[in-house]
């Protein structure tokens, strides 16, 4: 699953990165984006350019009767999507990438768990395939959410999570975003380009910590070597 991530590059950077205007929509750089917060999405509306708009994390599908789905639908599996009523018809033509520069998963020593940091290249920004909706509350205000896409864990993840996030190449960025829909489903597959990770303090673990501290690389304590008689 994708449950953290980090998008530290300033707003100017991330607009001219996926040539896309943002409009009002402001944001500042982030450490430690979570769940239900909003956060910055790339979108194509038919015939038009890309825009960059801010969602909130968690889709509701329009169908809802209850925005606490939101909490349950932050990451939607590649292999059900074109099935899972929240996500069925969003994958249709509701598709929009996620920025990032990094992204946090756990890994599990014994009662603890050890966050680490992934990145792509040396830090780069990328995307995320995400999906999109858009919720009418019980006032009539429109609230638009997003999710990311999940798959099968690549070589760098897989002894940490059996999940990652569907993370695309800039060249598949139109196919995602307007290609039909089968067509879109072909880029849902474990990242094949250069990462890295390394474990990152377990500040992150805590939402209200959001600071380049959360994303900086650590020394993990060796294991005590064993005595010789």
């Amino acid at each position: 699953m994708c449950g953290r991530y980090r998008l530290s590059k300033r707003k100017q950077i991330v607009e001219e990165y996926f040539d896309a205007g943002s409009g009002d929509d402001d944001w500042n750089p982030r450490y430690n984006i979570a769940p239900t917060q909003p956060v910055p999405v790339v979108r194509q509306p038919v015939n038009s350019a890309r825009e960059l708009s801010l969602l909130r994390w968690g889709l509701i599908p329009s169908w809802a009767t209850d925005p606490s789905i939101g909490f349950k639908t932050i990451n939607a599996r590649s292999e059900t999507v074109t099935t899972t009523p929240s996500f069925r018809d969003a994958i249709k033509s509701q598709r929009c990438l996620i920025p990032a520069d990094g992204f946090y998963e756990w890994k599990r020593n014994g009662k603890t768990k050890q966050p680490y940091c992934f990145e792509v290249g040396t830090g780069e920004i990328f995307a995320f395939a995400g999906l999109w909706d858009r919720w009418i509350d019980a006032r009539g205000q429109a609230v638009e959410t997003c999710t990311i896409l999940t798959t099968t864990p690549n070589t760098l993840l897989s002894d940490i999570h059996d999940r990652m996030p569907v993370i695309l190449n800039p060249a598949q960025y139109d196919c995602w975003l307007s290609a039909e829909a089968g067509d879109a489903l072909k880029l849902l597959r474990p990242y094949a380009g250069q990462m890295r990770n390394f474990p990152v303090s377990t500040r992150v673990n805590q939402v209200q910590n959001d600071d380049a501290e959360c994303a900086m690389p650590i020394e993990l304590a060796s294991p005590p070597q064993g005595q010789l008689f």
